[in-house]
């Protein structure tokens, strides 16, 4: 088929920045002490309709890095058992290396300069994200270093709501609370509440 060659660019939307919807699940709050158990990230781009939507998707299990704490209270709420022989889980640095080499390679395709994190509550996912980063010494990330697009504020300015399955609710979208606080489950809810905001948006402005 004929590619479209009226698409927009995705570099245009965002001031030249990639969106990246990230969500982590971890052992407690202190990015710096509290282990990173769970990493899913999905990048955002422009479908053939001319409309924002989710592109590739990046999930891993992870294992707690060396001395890391585990707060009980947090492993019974994610629900996550971090020596489970069948979490299959990487060190943190052969994941991040994984999914910084992906992002980079998209940010060159799409002529973006920086991944923008989008999150629900995103600057704790981009708190544990430059953490770990940071432990397994990378000296820069495909991230900028602290703006982020927050689907709360996105949540409370369309539809009302700042909880994310509340938001969905009100969105029309599909939410299992069964399989929330599971990073890759999470990640994709946050990317279509994102995806369907800004596209309302753009038609209301267009």
């Amino acid at each position: 088929m004929p590619e479209n060659t009226n698409k927009p660019s995705i570099k245009h939307r965002f001031r030249g920045y990639l969106p990246v919807v990230v969500d982590v699940e971890t052992a407690g709050f202190r990015p710096d002490k509290d282990a990173l158990l769970e990493l899913a990230a999905i990048s955002i781009n422009y479908d053939e309709q001319g409309l924002l939507a989710p592109e590739q998707t990046w999930h891993y299990h992870l294992e707690p890095f060396p001395g890391s704490h585990l707060d009980p209270k947090s492993l019974e709420f994610t629900g996550i058992k971090p020596d489970h022989p069948f979490r299959f889980a990487k060190k943190e640095k052969e994941a991040l290396t994984e999914l910084f080499d992906g992002i980079e390679k998209s940010l060159k395709e799409n002529e973006c300069q920086r991944a923008i994190l989008v999150g629900h509550n995103a600057a704790f996912d981009l708190s544990f994200l430059l953490a770990a980063a940071k432990r397994c010494g990378f000296k820069r990330t495909p991230f900028h270093g602290f703006s982020t697009l927050d689907t709360v504020s996105f949540g409370a300015l369309a539809y009302g709501q700042t909880v994310l399955a509340k938001a969905c609710r009100v969105a029309k979208i599909d939410f299992d609370p069964n399989q929330a606080h599971n990073a890759l489950y999470d990640t994709q809810k946050t990317a279509e509440l994102f995806c369907k905001a800004v596209n309302a948006w753009g038609s209301k402005n267009a």
